[in-house]
């Protein structure tokens, strides 16, 4: 698909409105923790939580249309929501389809890599993949112990599909590179509690602060990297600028 008009004041609008909800809703999971949710702040703070997390991908989708950024992008993102919504409802079923739907916006994103990524120099692939390969080996060799008998086999899945998206997001530049980290980063986190492993304190902070930065990061990096790759008879009179 074809990366849409750019709308400069409202890609500035959304990006502000984005900020705005991730600051509340970070600062929700502080005092939610903080607090407890028993206390009437710490409920308040909950509220909060659940009705910030399934809007912060929309937002940031809006951002990246408003920015001329391709229909696959938004597409991606739009199934972080789905994945955030599912596993803030909860259960060993959603928490399964909640992953399914992050790993169906993987493959959106190593599309988008393939489409307006370049492909680094020989030398440097081999050395990452060789460097991304371990690491993906070694968190789920580690985990794998502690993780629930029916999640061994997604969560290997789910970590291997990861870690490509990561590897691919190489491809469209340092940004978006740092994005696909912050997102094993995150998703690694989830993978330590779940497995039972000592947790920072306040977790579920340091979970959403990685993967909305991961998120960011990768919107920005493809941003960039697509609008130096629209063919010049389709590109939009505004060039996609950072």
């Amino acid at each position: 698909m074809s990366p849409t008009r750019p709308r400069p004041r409202a890609a500035r609008a959304l990006l502000a409105g984005f900020a705005v909800l991730v600051a509340v809703h970070l600062v929700a999971l502080l005092v939610r923790t903080a607090a407890g949710s028993g206390s009437g702040a710490g409920a308040l703070a909950h509220a909060a939580v659940l009705a910030t997390k399934p809007a912060l991908m929309p937002v940031l989708a809006g951002y990246a249309l408003a920015r001329g950024g391709p229909p696959l992008m938004a597409g991606a993102l739009l199934l972080g929501c789905c994945g955030d919504t599912l596993l803030q409802i909860g259960g060993d079923l959603l928490f399964l389809l909640g992953m399914a739907a992050f790993a169906a916006g993987h493959v959106c994103y190593l599309v988008l890599f393939a489409r307006h990524g370049t492909a680094p120099t020989r030398a440097r692939t081999a050395a990452a993949a060789g460097a991304y390969a371990l690491a993906c080996a070694t968190l789920v060799v580690l985990l794998w112990p502690g993780l629930p008998v029916d999640l061994r086999g997604p969560v290997a899945g789910y970590s291997l599909l990861l870690t490509g998206m990561a590897f691919g997001a190489l491809r469209a530049g340092a940004l978006a590179a740092v994005g696909g980290l912050l997102f094993l980063l995150s998703d690694s986190l989830i993978a330590t509690g779940i497995a039972a492993w000592p947790q920072a304190p306040a977790p579920h902070f340091w979970v959403m602060l990685t993967y909305v930065a991961a998120q960011l990061a990768l919107t920005l990096g493809l941003l960039r990297t697509a609008g130096r790759t629209v063919p010049a008879a389709s590109a939009a009179p505004h060039p996609v600028r950072v």
